[in-house]
């Protein structure tokens, strides 16, 4: 009678690297095979020397597809990267560019209809295109008897055009001064070292004090003057808060003269009075023709409907002659009169240009 052992000794570790196997333990009634009784997988194992740290990554490399690529091109001999020069290269063929089509967006676009209330209003001289544009966004002009408050509304150019009452009031409450400027004064922007002549405008240089109203400093809001005279010129200088008047006196159709006293010295060329008075050029343009004349051996009168800058002595110098003193005496229908040097009055309500 055979005895079997019921608690055979454990068998010892397979020593496969990275793995533990234990052999299985035999059942009840089924011997343990032998020690000797190895798989061939485990003999070949066991045969086979321990590998390097890596050795495992390259035997992989080795057996893939991706490893005999890498062999096959280590062993395909280099290419070489220089390019051919540039001169032995055949030029490639650009395709011309396609022209586009030229475009008239301004063509095509219709044009508005009509003309702007404020320019058409400026044109009539009911204001300025700036005051035209204040009353229009306070609803005080109407055309064709309808109130408009929108800006940038376009109209019929003949149709008919009114203001509201609080237009009108605020017309008559702005000033038209004129000032007998002095040398050393500019009349427009001011210049390092000399004074604007609006510095002249207070109660204390107010001619007509007695007789029309009173200086107030709101009679300097928006004051501006309408047409220049140089620094070294003296006479009549308008400054005003009324659109209506700068455009008239200013405007490119104005047709106000303006007339002054010159003082000159030198000789004048043969047929000089002929040129001043018309056949003149300054910066390449004619200038309009001229009413000029001899009052004395020394002095002339100039009639312009024209205001270049420094224009009669330019016109003076291209005749052989100097100016040594300028002076306007009149604008349009206005003189300077007995105002004297360095004040100024209103302009009255009988007066016009």
């Amino acid at each position: 009678m055979s005895s079997v052992r019921r608690n055979p000794p454990k068998p010892a570790p397979s020593t496969i690297e990275g793995t533990l196997k234990l052999r299985p333990r035999a059942t009840q009634g089924e011997a343990a095979p032998p020690p000797a009784a190895r798989t061939a997988a485990e003999k070949t194992a066991a045969e086979k020397p321990a590998r390097k740290p890596g050795s495992a990554r390259q035997a992989q490399d080795e057996r893939s597809p991706r490893g005999e690529r890498t062999q096959r091109a280590e062993e395909r001999p280099q290419r070489s990267r220089e390019r051919p020069p540039q001169a032995d290269r055949p030029p490639r063929a650009r395709p011309a560019p396609t022209p586009r089509p030229a475009e008239h967006p301004a063509a095509d676009r219709p044009l508005p209809e009509g003309v702007r209330l404020s320019k058409v209003m400026a044109e009539r001289g009911l204001c300025s295109r700036r005051e035209a544009d204040e009353y229009i966004e306070r609803g005080w002009v109407f055309v064709e008897g309808k109130r408009v408050s929108e800006l940038g509304v376009r109209i019929d150019p003949d149709a008919r055009i009114t203001l509201a009452p609080e237009a009108t009031r605020s017309q008559q409450q702005r000033v038209t001064i004129l000032l007998h400027k002095p040398v050393g004064y500019v009349s427009g922007q001011p210049e390092p070292g000399y004074a604007p002549a609006v510095s002249l405008i207070g109660a204390d240089n107010q001619f007509d004090r007695d007789t029309a109203q009173r200086f107030h400093p709101s009679h300097l809001k928006q004051l501006a003057p309408a047409g220049r005279l140089d620094i070294d010129s003296t006479g009549l200088l308008v400054l005003t808060q009324d659109g209506r008047i700068a455009r008239q006196l200013i405007g490119e159709d104005s047709k106000v003269d303006k007339e002054y006293l010159v003082r000159v010295e030198g000789r004048i060329i043969d047929g000089g009075l002929a040129l001043l008075n018309h056949g003149l050029m300054l910066d390449d343009r004619p200038l309009r023709p001229a009413k000029v004349e001899w009052i004395n051996d020394d002095q002339l009168r100039f009639v312009l409907n024209e205001g270049r800058k420094r224009q009669i002595r330019r016109m003076c110098e291209l005749v052989g002659l100097k100016v040594v003193g300028l002076k306007r005496v009149r604008i349009g229908r206005v003189k300077l009169g007995d105002l004297p040097l360095g004040q100024w009055r209103f302009l009255r309500a009988d007066e016009g240009f």
